[in-house]
C-alpha cells in the first residue's frame, strides 16, 4: 500500500508527510492531556506513533532510489538487464522511468555491439578462409595461377572490399557529418551503368530499367545516389528467383522523382519493413551472413539528399518494391 502515490509533486508528498504526522502528535498529546496523562508517557507514545504514520505514508517514496543505486552498480559490471520499479508519478516516478528507458537503450547499444563484432567476424572469416586456401594452393603448386583461380581470389577481396566500405561508411554515420557534392545526374545512364555492374555479379537475373520522362534528372551526389542503388540492386537480384527479372524505375512526382527496385522474391513481411533499415536487422529468412548494414546505409545517404525511403506495398504479383524519393531540385546546402 503507498497512500502518497497518487499525488504528482515530491514537494506535496512532503508537506502532507509533515502536516499529517504533525496533526497526528498534536491530537495524540491533546487527547492525552484531556485525560490527564503525564508527558512521561505522552511525549514516547507521541514519537512512536508520529514515527509509525510517516514510514506506512511514506512508503514507496524512496524505494526507487534504492532500486537504482543497486541497477546502477549491477550496469557497472556490464549487467542492463535490472529495471526500477516505481508506481508513482512524481519526481521520483518521472526518474525512475527515465532510467528505465536509458538501461533499455544501454542494453540495445551492447547487443548492437555484440551483433557487429558477431557479423563482421562471419563475414571476415569466409572469404579469408577462401582466400587463405587460393593462394596455399598456388604457392604449394597444387593449382597453377590461372585466370579462373585468380579470378576467385579477387572475388573474395572485393567481398572484403565491401565489408570495409561498410564499416567506414557506418563510422561516418555515427560522426553525423557528410558533405554531398550535388550534380545534375541523367537517370538513364545513372541506372543502366548501375544494373550492368550488378549483372557481373554472375546471378542470373534479369535487369530492366524504365526511366521517364526521357532524360530526366536530379540533382544529387553522383557517388552516395550510387552507394543507395548499388544496395537496392544487389538486395533485389540476391533475393529474386534464378531466372528471375529486377525493375528499376524513375518517374517524376510533382516536385520529387521517385527511384523504385522492385524484384520477384518472397517479399518483406510487414512486421519487418521499418526494422529492414534498422542496423544489424537480416530478416528472419536471411541466412546468406550479411551484416544487415546495406539498407541501414541506404537510409543514411537517402536521408542526406532530404528524401524518403520506404517498402512499398506488397505489388499484385508478388515480390517486394522499395521506393526511393528524393527533392528534384537540391534543397540549400546542408551536411
Amino acid at each position: 500500500m503507498r497512500p502518497l502515490d497518487p499525488v504528482h509533486s515530491l514537494k506535496t508528498k512532503l508537506a502532507l508527510l509533515v502536516g499529517i504526522t504533525v496533526t497526528v502528535a498534536v491530537l495524540l498529546v491533546w487527547l492525552a492531556l484531556r485525560h490527564q496523562i503525564g508527558p512521561r508517557y505522552t511525549l514516547p507514545a507521541s514519537i512512536l506513533i508520529a514515527l509509525v504514520v510517516t514510514q506506512v505514508l511514506a512508503r514507496g517514496m524512496t524505494s526507487p532510489l534504492r532500486e537504482m543505486t543497486v541497477a546502477a552498480r549491477a550496469m557497472a559490471t556490464g549487467d542492463y538487464s535490472r529495471r526500477v520499479r516505481s508506481t508513482s508519478s512524481d519526481e521520483v516516478g518521472e526518474l525512475a522511468t527515465a532510467f528505465n528507458r536509458m538501461a533499455e537503450d544501454l542494453e540495445a547499444v551492447d547487443r548492437q555491439r555484440r551483433e557487429l563484432v558477431a557479423n563482421v567476424s562471419h563475414e571476415l572469416r569466409t572469404p579469408v578462409s577462401a582466400l587463405h586456401a587460393v593462394l596455399e594452393n598456388v604457392v604449394d603448386g597444387v593449382t597453377e595461377p590461372e585466370p579462373e583461380v585468380l579470378a576467385t581470389a579477387l572475388a573474395q577481396t572485393e567481398r572484403l572490399g565491401r565489408l570495409v566500405e561498410q564499416l567506414l561508411d557506418l563510422s561516418r554515420l555515427d560522426a553525423g557529418a557528410v558533405a554531398l557534392d550535388r550534380d545534375a545526374v541523367a537517370l538513364q545512364p545513372f541506372l543502366e551503368q548501375a544494373t550492368r555492374a550488378m549483372s557481373m555479379t554472375g546471378r542470373d537475373v534479369r535487369f530492366v530499367v524504365d526511366v521517364r520522362p526521357e532524360g530526366l534528372e536530379v540533382s544529387a551526389d553522383a557517388a552516395r545516389l550510387h552507394q543507395v542503388v548499388a544496395n537496392l540492386l544487389d538486395n533485389a537480384s540476391r533475393h529474386s528467383p534464378v531466372g528471375g527479372t529486377v525493375t528499376v524505375s524513375a518517374h517524376t512526382l510533382g516536385e520529387v522523382v521517385r527511384l523504385s527496385v522492385q524484384d520477384e522474391g518472397p517479399g518483406i513481411a510487414d512486421a519487418d519493413r521499418e526494422r529492414v533499415f534498422e542496423r544489424f536487422h537480416r530478416g528472419h529468412s536471411r541466412s546468406d551472413g550479411g551484416t544487415g548494414l546495406g539498407l541501414a546505409i541506404a537510409r543514411w545517404a537517402v536521408q542526406l539528399h532530404g528524401g524518403t525511403i520506404r517498402v512499398a506495398a506488397t505489388p499484385p504479383g508478388g515480390g517486394c518494391r522499395i521506393d526511393v524519393q528524393l527533392p528534384a531540385n537540391a534543397p540549400s546546402p546542408s551536411r
